[in-house]
């Protein structure tokens, strides 16, 4: 698995959970959804991109409604306008459990 594909332009970013780098997961959510976005902030530097390239995004959520604004709190510090499209979509699970967030995005090279 690739954790980004550069085509036509285009960077496909893999969906990130909020795990550390060892593979642990906080308990904490804002720590969670702070990990999965430098996760991907990584990705869009190696291909010298950052969050203002990103074009679209989805974002996968255990407890939506219960996390939405702190969410929407962490990635003002990150995304800004123009702001990407945006899907928000409640899951039950992931396959490592405790994780509460998966972010997927495409991203364009200017």
């Amino acid at each position: 698995m690739s954790p980004g594909l550069l085509v036509d332009g285009f960077l496909f970013l893999t969906g990130f959970t909020g795990a550390r780098s060892d593979g642990t997961l906080s308990e904490d959510p804002e720590t969670q959804m702070r990990n999965a976005f430098e996760k991907m902030g990584l990705v869009l530097r190696k291909a010298d991109l950052d969050f203002s390239s990103v074009v679209e995004m989805t974002t996968y959520h255990v407890g939506l409604r219960d996390h939405l604004d702190l969410f929407k709190a962490v990635r003002s510090d990150y995304v800004r306008e123009p702001f990407p499209a945006w899907t928000a979509i409640e899951v039950t699970g992931f396959v490592r459990e405790g994780a509460i967030v998966e972010i997927r995005a495409i991203a364009r090279q200017q």
